[in-house]
């Protein structure tokens, strides 16, 4: 035989050994990719406490300083007793007197108390309440997934996109860094 027939030969029963080789290791692998099925968001309530506030107008009575009002019932007496002295005379002077008195000082008392129910002043106060405000937060994601002819479930961190990249048989879940690596 001819070495170069025999050389050709040996090469190319080399080339198809390592050809096949190749072809084989590619088919037992395994897919790439893992088909997504389903995506689920899975929220989480989250409540936040805030305070509301405003001011309410509250009116307020003064307190008097004369509670009793001595004031005004000894002033009215003083007046009452020096007009009703002022007529008549002797015991007559002494009567008108005496009535000037008792009426003066029971007119100075009322018009001292008309007076203090009129002193109201108002004053602002804050009335303040707590609220609640909640809104939902996306926790993660449940994910319904094929891989070859096998369905399977997991939660993950992000939204894996159509498809979840596999490596050596297993789901390769961290988290995409540009969409480029969801496609």
């Amino acid at each position: 035989m001819n070495k170069s027939l025999l050389l050709g030969t040996m090469l190319g029963a080399v080339g198809v050994t390592a050809g096949g080789a190749i072809a084989g290791y590619h088919m037992n692998k395994g897919p790439d990719y893992a088909e997504v099925l389903n995506v689920r968001p899975v929220n989480k309530t989250i409540q936040t406490s805030r305070e509301i506030c405003h001011d309410r107008v509250v009116t307020h009575v003064a307190r008097p300083r004369d509670p009793h009002r001595i004031v005004g019932t000894a002033l009215g007496a003083a007046l009452g007793g020096l007009v009703g002295s002022q007529f008549g005379g002797g015991s007559t002077n002494t009567a008108l007197t005496v009535a000037g008195v008792v009426g003066g000082g029971f007119a100075g008392n009322k018009i001292q108390q008309r007076i203090q129910r009129g002193h109201i002043y108002t004053t602002t106060k804050p009335i303040c309440q707590t609220v609640l405000d909640s809104h939902d937060e996306i926790i993660g994601y449940d994910v319904a997934y094929r891989l070859g002819e096998q369905p399977g479930k997991v939660r993950m961190d992000h939204d894996p996109g159509p498809r979840i990249p596999v490596h050596d048989g297993k789901l390769t879940l961290a988290a995409a860094t540009d969409e480029s690596s969801r496609q």
